[in-house]
């Protein structure tokens, strides 16, 4: 699958489409970037609360509309699911072929939608599947303090600020406020670096600011007289 064809094709495709608005198409970015990380299965298994977050969603009822009308307007097949072990499910349909449609009409089932009930879906526990859904989104972390400390020192980063990020991390479970599983944790660490720089320079101007203010005085002084 060429993902630059495809984006290129679904994003012409959404230009021509005025039933979409900005949340379908954050949205749908989410999707394709969890797709991406999934590296372009067939069809996968999304986390409600990550994929709100990524596309910047607040509302549940939004979010399900959203993917509701995604579906029927034929961008993705989306397979809900109430199922407790198993999130819902996500077919990414294809675009960027030669006439520049999806290459993939057929669902191949006869699911209908209905609200957030799917007819004929299994819903009976199975912990090979839960299995599987925890390992497909397994978040990309690193192996060991050591690995963060050789990341930091190639972007010439001091030790210190290696071993603060990973400390962090490490206390609050790899998660983003406490609540998001990390999925990258270098770029984490980046974001990491650049609140510290930017702490570091307002620092710096503070500093600098407050010996500027020691060297002005409001008092009339005559140097001439004695001490």
């Amino acid at each position: 699958m060429n993902y630059i064809k495809h984006l290129n094709a679904v994003f012409q495709q959404f230009s021509m489409d005025s039933r979409l608005n900005p949340t379908h198409v954050s949205l749908y970015v989410a999707l394709f970037q969890y797709w991406n990380i999934n590296r372009f299965r067939e069809s996968f298994f999304i986390n409600r609360q990550e994929v709100m977050a990524m596309a910047k969603i607040g509302s549940k009822e939004t979010y399900h509309r959203c993917l509701k009308c995604l579906h029927d307007w034929k961008y993705i097949h989306y397979m809900p699911s109430h199922n407790p072990y198993k999130g819902s499910q996500i077919k990414m349909l294809k675009f960027g072929t030669s006439d520049g449609t999806t290459n993939d009409k057929s669902y191949g089932t006869s699911t209908e939608i209905s609200g957030e009930q799917v007819a004929g879906q299994a819903l009976v526990p199975n912990t090979n599947s839960k299995k599987q859904i925890e390992n497909s989104n397994k978040p990309k972390l690193p192996k060991d303090e050591n690995e963060v400390l050789e990341f930091f020192k190639k972007k010439i980063w001091p030790t210190v600020e290696a071993r603060k990020f990973y400390n962090h991390y490490t206390s609050i479970g790899w998660k983003v406020g406490g609540k998001i599983k990390i999925v990258d944790w270098q770029a984490s660490a980046e974001n990491w670096m650049l609140k510290a720089a930017e702490i570091e320079k307002e620092q710096t101007k503070k500093q600098l600011s407050q010996n500027q203010d020691n060297l002005k005085t409001t008092k009339q002084k005559d140097y001439g007289q004695p001490l």
